[in-house]
């Protein structure tokens, strides 16, 4: 964004590149693309952020698409590169589920392995410089609408936005739920929330408890999505935020600082990415265990 540091402030130009594409509904009724954060903001629940739905969905096909090919190449001979990537990456997944996972099912794998690399390519993203995809996309979208490009909103780490590490999260809270009640019943889902943490043999005082044994299991059971969420994107959103400031710098210490947040940074999207897999797979073990 060369052409708006000389008119954006340093805080304004941090807010711009935090903003997210949005379109919506506006109070008057009217359907259209965001070109304030005041006006995203009244756009309320009917506002829709194009980048991030954009990219999760895009780096996702890149996904399927990616490991499609290879798996459809793949020979018994010598394996070629990418197939020797894509083994390790599948090899180290199932490692994981086996060592963790104590149910049984045919989901599980997958899943764990599409969360990994799903959330490591939306996470791979934030390696990109911050200007140089924000910037192309104003000028070519600012043109296309005839509006200022300064009025376009466009970020490409679909994991700094709360609503994609929110919907990720609260889909595996769903699948939990649905693995519990299938494989210990509606009474077993109940019970569990009912008699623990505290169960007394005394019969009067299992009845006295089971408010706070109800309260104390919502408390944590509401939690592990939250905390799932929480913790990828205020991660990811402390690594893009740095990487911001960083290039309100003068250009001769950017390399100078960029450069080693960068190779650091690649340890946190790794290690973001196979902590929310584990907890997946741990949650999903919890809900099939009976006990």
């Amino acid at each position: 964004m060369a052409a708006e540091e000389h008119t954006l402030t340093s805080t304004e130009y941090i807010q711009h590149h935090l903003t997210n594409m949005t379109y919506g509904k506006m109070p008057d009724g009217t359907w259209k693309l965001a070109e304030t954060a005041a006006e995203a903001k009244e756009m309320g629940f009917t506002a829709i952020h194009l980048d991030s739905m954009g990219w999760s969905i895009g780096l996702g096909l890149i996904f399927c698409l990616l490991f499609w090919t290879v798996a459809k190449a793949a020979n018994a001979g010598i394996p070629g590169k990418l197939q020797s990537v894509i083994e390790m990456i599948i090899e180290f997944v199932d490692s994981s589920v086996r060592d963790t996972f104590h149910g049984k099912s045919r989901l599980i794998a997958p899943l764990a392995l599409t969360i990994f690399v799903w959330i490591f390519l939306m996470n791979l993203m934030d390696l990109i410089p911050v200007d140089f995809i924000p910037y192309t996309a104003q000028q070519v979208i600012g043109s296309m609408l005839g509006v200022d490009p300064h009025h376009v909103y466009f970020k490409i780490v679909p994991t700094t936005d709360p609503n994609v590490t929110l919907g990720m999260a609260l889909s595996v809270f769903a699948l939990t739920i649905f693995y519990s009640i299938r494989e210990k019943g509606l009474a077993g889902f109940g019970a569990e929330f009912a008699l623990n943490p505290f169960n007394p043999s005394n019969p009067i005082a299992k009845a006295l408890l089971i408010p706070v044994n109800i309260l104390l299991e919502l408390v944590t059971f509401i939690a592990r999505p939250i905390s799932l969420a929480l913790r990828l994107f205020g991660n990811m959103y402390a690594g893009e935020l740095i990487f911001i400031l960083i290039a309100l710098l003068p250009f001769w210490i950017q390399w100078a600082l960029s450069v080693p947040w960068a190779i650091f940074h690649i340890l946190i999207i790794t290690l973001q990415a196979f902590i929310f897999m584990m907890l997946t797979i741990v949650y999903m073990s919890m809900a099939t265990e009976k006990h």
